[in-house]
């Protein structure tokens, strides 16, 4: 399993209408991508500029296999509160309890 980790910059204004975007946008399409397992989206307690949402793939592979022109066209579905985020993959090492 591999976990991508997307970095936005939020005003916290705009969470609850960045969320509902998110979740009608690209979580919806997510769902509808080979190899999504799930997704979570969070605020930082020590910046609430920060959200983080964290997206479990079930290999890089199916992470990989969603191309840029897919990415394009959910990143413009997004409209006006779409955001850059930046991007780390983390590979899942140990889960507890096994």
């Amino acid at each position: 399993m591999v976990v991508e980790l997307l970095t936005f910059r939020i005003d916290p204004v705009d969470h609850a209408a960045w969320l509902a975007a998110d979740a009608e946008v690209w979580t919806a399409f997510l769902a509808t991508v080979d190899g999504f397992e799930a997704k979570q989206v969070w605020v930082a307690d020590d910046d609430p500029w920060r959200v983080e949402a964290v997206i479990w793939w079930r290999s890089k592979a199916d992470w990989d296999a969603v191309t840029p022109e897919q990415v394009a066209a959910v990143d413009a579905a997004m409209g006006e509160l779409r955001r850059e985020p930046t991007c780390r993959s983390l590979r899942v090492a140990a889960v507890f309890p096994a």
